[in-house]
């Protein structure tokens, strides 16, 4: 029964099956046509369609490049339009460079100059005579020419590549050496973040002490000439955040110009009207340029009773609670001389000048000051936003006038004299960078002069001295030697002298690693503390060997007493920061100490009357403008002309790293990298 029940169910699914492929229209399904692509009227459109769309893509590429070929077009002719005005203007070098020592050091670069012109026509012609592939011999020569250069191959692989060769290999020494300084310095600055060293502060004031209880701290503020920047300076102090019984604020004016002294006058007498104690003091005879300044005022009969002094530049705007933040550290620290702080910018990003000043000082403070401030006591003071403790400073000798860096003077005898200093990290000072190139290089040059002034005159001092023997090799092989010496000259020699006079003595040989890996390396550990300047790297690279040049010829200056490095000149600041944005930033950090009604006006009604009186004057003053420099210009058509040479000889690497820097000193020479006046 089960097996009829089974046939049944087959055979009436095989029925239903039959009369579905009985149907007229049932061998539908089965039929497979096959067709012509390109008969396919909808393939023919689609084909058609992608071909137009790579019709506009083309296009499209064509008129990017045509932008861009335009841009670089205007560029170009921008370019040589404002190389052919400043040209035309003759208005050459800063003060700084019409020295004796910066005239023959240009003198040297232009008959090296002429060497590397000469030698690349000579190259030329070997070149297209076919001599770089098989060198002819001194035998085997016919023409005059052929000997000629069959003999120069000699010299120079006999008698020219060998001391070349020396001169590169301690160069190379002297150049890992300071490598391996910064390594082991970012090491530390790794080792006090992972482990959050930082100075702490025996007591705090919270506002319930007395006023007895407050040290009583002298404020200097020196200054010349700087009417740009006064009034934010003087403010930033006369709101500090501290009894004003306790603090007295002392402007030191030297400044030459009838105009700026009285405005300065004028600004404070405002605030003395407004109860702060503030004095105005002004030199007749400037001698001794800030340091002369300094020891004037520390001079005066009132000095005794105050026990630290704070020192802001004209252009520094320390916060509310500036001295609530730093003076506590005194307390139980009898040994401490020094409080340094940080300072911050409020113009890092005006232009490419100053993003790059940036990522320097922010290693400077970041690593070099922190590392030493944490592990050995003893950094460079940096000569403002800082506190001292009155006693260190007369121990040591007090302000001398010997160098053009009294504050690394007045530092280096204090640590000698057993003195102890702490910098702290996170408190921070505005203040302002140069915009100009003409201002960053002064003030490079005497920021590199004076170091081998100092190390001239305190060698023997520090070898004499009751230290540590441990102490005495920071300060002169480190502090001195390494970092102001060394770096400034192997920096000149190995990128501006060995590496093109290599191009045409290939038989010394520069690794790459020496002229791109090793310098890109330690370019990236530079700009790790300013982060948001990764995308400036290579500029950073090719303007650090830049301004070699400047620094090298400081520091010969410094070192073998020559005129120019005893040459002071204020670094010209803009006064970005305006007294409105610093009353605001009081307003929300301290508590008013003055009437909010009054600190909302710019400036007093005398100022204005200042102002007025002094308009014209100001209107026929001197112009600024952009100007040219000689040194470098003459640099990058070295570079340049090397860069042809190692084209010649396919060296991939040196030729983009000749033909970058040799492009960074014309950029510089024209003086387009910073501040750019119509």
């Amino acid at each position: 029964m089960s097996s009829q029940a089974q046939n049944h169910e087959f055979q009436e699914w095989w029925n239903k099956q039959r009369g579905f492929l009985d149907k007229p229209d049932s061998t539908a399904f089965l039929t497979v046509e096959i067709r012509n692509p390109t008969s396919d009227p909808t393939v023919d459109k689609g084909h058609t369609r992608s071909a137009r769309q790579l019709s506009w893509l083309w296009l499209l590429k064509f008129q990017q490049l045509a932008t861009s070929l335009a841009w670089l077009t205007n560029g170009s002719v921008s370019l040589l339009r404002t190389a052919n005005r400043r040209i035309a203007t003759n208005k050459t070098d800063s003060p700084s460079d019409s020295s004796a020592s910066s005239r023959r050091l240009y003198r040297i670069i232009k008959l090296f100059l002429f060497l590397v012109i000469l030698l690349l026509c000579f190259e030329l012609v070997a070149y297209f005579k076919g001599w770089h592939f098989s060198p002819p011999s001194v035998e085997s020569a016919e023409a005059a020419v052929e000997r000629v250069y069959a003999k120069w191959l000699e010299i120079r692989a006999s008698y020219l590549a060998p001391p070349l060769q020396s001169l590169t290999n301690v160069c190379i020494i002297l150049f890992l050496i300071q490598s391996v300084d910064r390594v082991v310095l970012m090491l530390g600055c790794f080792w006090i973040k992972f482990w959050k060293l930082r100075p702490v502060a025996a007591v705090e004031y919270d506002g319930s002490e007395s006023v007895e209880d407050y040290p009583m701290v002298l404020v200097q503020i020196p200054m010349c000439n700087e009417r740009e920047v006064y009034q934010q300076s003087i403010a930033a102090c006369c709101v500090q955040d501290w009894p004003k019984e306790r603090m007295l604020i002392q402007v030191l004016d030297d400044s030459d110009e009838l105009d700026a002294q009285l405005l300065i006058k004028a600004e404070v007498q405002k605030w003395q009207q407004r109860g702060v104690h503030i004095l105005y003091r002004h030199r007749l005879i400037r001698t001794g340029y800030k340091a002369g300044n300094l020891k004037s005022a520390m001079s005066c009969d009132y000095v005794k009773d105050y026990e630290f002094v704070a020192i802001f530049d004209a252009d520094f705007q320390p916060g509310p609670d500036f001295l609530k933040k730093t003076i506590p550290h005194f307390k139980g620290k009898d040994d401490l001389a020094l409080v340094q702080t940080r300072w911050a910018f409020v113009n890092k990003d005006e232009n490419l000048l100053t993003r790059l000043q940036n990522i320097n000082l922010s290693f400077h403070f970041e690593v070099e000051q922190q590392v030493n401030g944490v592990f050995i006591n003893f950094f460079g003071f940096n000569g403002t936003a800082g506190v001292w403790r009155i006693k260190a400073l007369e121990e040591c000798g007090g302000w001398l006038e010997r160098t053009t860096v009294e504050d690394m003077d007045i530092a280096v005898r204090a640590h000698l004299c057993g003195w102890k200093f702490i910098y702290l990290n996170d408190v921070k000072c505005l203040c302002e960078l140069p915009e100009s190139y003409e201002a960053y290089k002064k003030q490079q040059h005497r920021w590199h002069s004076g170091p081998m002034q100092l190390f001239r005159l305190c060698f023997v001092d520090t070898l004499r001295a009751k230290v540590s023997f441990g102490k005495k090799a920071n300060l002169i092989f480190l502090f001195f030697l390494l970092r102001k010496l060394i770096l400034p000259f192997y920096s000149f020699t190995l990128f501006c002298i060995i590496l093109p006079l290599s191009m045409f003595l290939p038989e010394a040989e520069l690794p790459a690693w020496v002229v791109c890996y090793i310098p890109g390396l330690m370019s990236i550990l530079n700009i790790l503390p300013a982060p948001r300047s990764f995308p400036f790297i290579v500029p950073y690279l090719l303007f650090e060997n830049t301004m070699s040049v400047t620094k090298f010829n400081a520091m010969i200056s410094g070192l073998f007493q020559l005129g120019s490095s005893y040459e002071w000149v204020v670094t010209k600041k803009l006064g970005r920061s305006s007294e409105a944005d610093l009353v605001a930033f009081a307003e929300r950090e301290s508590d008013p100490l003055v009437e909010t009604t009054n600190l909302h006006r710019s400036c007093s009604e005398s100022g204005l009357d200042v102002l007025n009186k002094i308009e014209t004057t100001k209107k026929t003053g001197k112009k600024k403008r952009n100007s040219l420099y000689r040194k470098e210009l003459a640099l990058a058509l070295i570079l340049l002309t090397a860069s042809v040479r190692s084209l010649l000889s396919a060296q991939g690497i040196h030729f983009y790293f000749l033909l970058f820097q040799g492009i960074s000193f014309l950029v510089v020479g024209l003086d387009l990298i910073g501040e750019q006046v119509s």
